[in-house]
């Protein structure tokens, strides 16, 4: 029975918005996303994924956003992830072409073996594509952070062997971000990115980067259906792991505005 109902849930995927414009006029926003698979029998599978989101206004002019993510997967009861990601930024007058922000990050992965990663920066965010000005509803950002990093990994083999004295890589970077919302095809399509690069500023072979990418078609006033792609890249990691991972999921957006 528990099985069944662990189906019921997982197999149906269900994201409420995973994108906040944090430039919006509203107060307060809020969302949350669940997805996942189950799958019983000669091989068991079931991969879970949360992620949930949410902006409040602290002052007038300031905004504060955070954004977090979980991620289990398990191959014939062998754990293979339980990561955590929170992402989180204060922005100052967000409403401007141009405005300040500060930002701080906390992870795990269970897959690449991080007991702990923690960033902290600030930087600045230029609208190329304002939504407010913009009669289709679309924004397009560009960021640009400065941040430091503290990692720390469950050992001390890395895939560059530089790196192999010490289980914790500190570094200071600096990120390049890129954001995006358009509505397509008369709004019969809507197409969203969120993507960075980050290097090391001391380190020339110590970068990563991510890109999340989906589509959304309307089924209903509230209702999309998603296609989601999430695929990331880290040159440092345990010696024998791969560099890259890829998702890609399939669910249903739920909006309330």
């Amino acid at each position: 029975m528990m099985k069944r109902f662990l189906f019921f849930m997982l197999i149906i995927p269900l994201f409420v918005h995973a994108q906040i414009n944090e430039s919006d006029t509203l107060k307060f926003k809020a969302d949350i996303s669940i997805t996942g698979f189950w799958q019983g029998g000669n091989v068991e599978t079931l991969i879970f994924r949360a992620k949930s989101g949410m902006t409040f206004k602290p002052w007038e002019k300031w905004v504060f956003k955070t954004q977090n993510s979980y991620v289990f997967q398990e191959f014939g009861k062998q754990k293979a992830d339980s990561d955590f990601l929170s992402l989180n930024f204060l922005y100052i007058n967000p409403e401007r072409n141009f405005y300040p922000l500060f930002l701080g990050f906390v992870s795990t992965n269970f897959r690449r073996e991080i007991e702990i990663r923690s960033l902290f920066g600030t930087g600045v965010t230029y609208q190329i594509i304002d939504k407010t000005k913009d009669k289709s509803q679309n924004w397009l950002k560009i960021s640009l952070t400065g941040e430091y990093e503290q990692t720390q990994f469950k050992r001390a083999n890395f895939n560059l062997t530089e790196y192999n004295l010490n289980r914790n890589i500190n570094t200071f970077r600096t990120t390049l971000w890129i954001n995006g919302n358009y509505h397509l095809f008369k709004k019969k399509m809507t197409l969203k990115h969120e993507m960075y690069f980050q290097p090391s500023l001391e380190q020339g072979n110590n970068f990563r980067w991510w890109a999340d990418i989906a589509m959304e078609f309307p089924v209903w006033k509230h209702v999309n259906f998603k296609i989601n792609y999430l695929r990331t890249y880290e040159s440092i990691v345990i010696a024998g792991q791969k560099q890259e991972d890829e998702f890609l999921t399939f669910g249903l957006t739920l909006k309330s505005y």
